[in-house]
């Protein structure tokens, strides 16, 4: 159960004014189908978090306890120093011949691919070797988060400080990364 709450948490605030998040709240806006956008969210999402998820756990099963958290401390700390930056998305430009549905699924599964979120769920995977429960949890947290963005569309955009939910993920991957690093040196 830790696997899963704790992917959920780093995931659900990491996204909170990732360009992914701008994305969903661009395609909420754009076709204005908020259950065809969140299904494409949540398709792209379970497909690129189970691979993150699973080479983590991979690699965890490869290196020895103090690099991995060497790796998964350092790796955190780096995410919390990431989330700090604002992210910018841009809006699609044309109009897609796929409908919603596929547009959003691959615009996010690309919009993931070495995102901070997606980078996160390898680290979450390789740190709880449950890929399975991270999967889920982190594919979880970023549907809380997009949701909002999908629902709320530009009134969410106009009267939340996304700065503060920013600072709250970065001090979140900050703690997990010092937490990894303590058990890497044996002091936890």
């Amino acid at each position: 159960m830790v696997p899963l709450l704790s992917s959920f948490a780093v995931v659900a605030l990491a996204e909170m004014g990732d360009k992914t998040q701008l994305l969903a709240l661009v395609l909420g806006l754009r076709y204005r189908r908020p259950w065809t956008v969140m299904l494409g969210i949540l398709l792209a999402t379970v497909l690129n978090h189970a691979l993150a998820a699973s080479a983590g756990a991979w690699s965890a099963a490869w290196l020895d306890r103090q690099s991995l958290g060497w790796i998964v401390g350092l790796g955190f700390i780096a995410f919390g120093v990431w989330t700090l930056v604002p992210d910018r998305a841009e809006a699609p430009t044309e109009e897609s011949r796929w409908g919603p549905l596929v547009t959003t699924a691959v615009l996010f599964f690309l919009a993931e691919m070495g995102d901070k979120t997606q980078l996160a769920t390898l680290a979450l995977g390789a740190r709880f070797g449950a890929p399975a429960q991270v999967t889920v949890g982190t594919t979880l947290g970023m549907l809380a988060a997009d949701g909002v963005a999908v629902a709320a569309g530009a009134h969410f955009a106009d009267r939340v400080p996304l700065p503060l939910f920013r600072r709250a993920a970065a001090a979140l991957f900050f703690a997990l990364g010092l937490v990894s690093l303590a058990v890497a040196l044996g002091w936890w």
